[in-house]
């Protein structure tokens, strides 16, 4: 399976336990992809591996966090009077929304292994 937005960073602990790691910053016309990807990566972990229960050092196969926020910037006219020694600050218009969303897999070895396969993480 090919991702174009998600791309994982993997970490382990000393007992194993494997961690995938992803962030996507996007605008608002890409955040459908995002999520399509989100869910292609959550459903093929549900289908193979089942509900995430315990967490994994507890004795589950894997397990999830997901989040997001949105974003806006407002770029600032700032002049400084020297007349006043003060800055003269004037807002500008909002930009565009930025939607950020990161996902944490953590999985055991078995886990981890058919993650990397099905998503050709090497």
């Amino acid at each position: 399976m090919t991702l174009d937005y998600l791309d994982f960073d993997y970490s382990e602990d000393t007992e194993g336990v494997g961690v995938f790691d992803a962030m996507a910053s996007t605008g608002a016309p890409q955040v459908a992809a995002v999520h399509a990807e989100i869910a292609q990566v959550l459903a093929w972990a549900h289908a193979g591996f089942g509900e995430p229960g315990a967490a994994v050092g507890d004795g589950g196969d894997w397990d999830y966090d997901l989040q997001g926020v949105q974003e806006t910037s407002r770029p600032e006219a700032i002049d400084f009077d020297p007349s006043t020694a003060q800055l003269r600050v004037q807002a500008g218009p909002p930009g565009m929304a930025r939607h950020t969303v990161s996902l944490s897999i953590s999985g055991t070895p078995e886990f981890c292994a058919a993650f990397r396969q099905a998503f050709d993480l090497g």
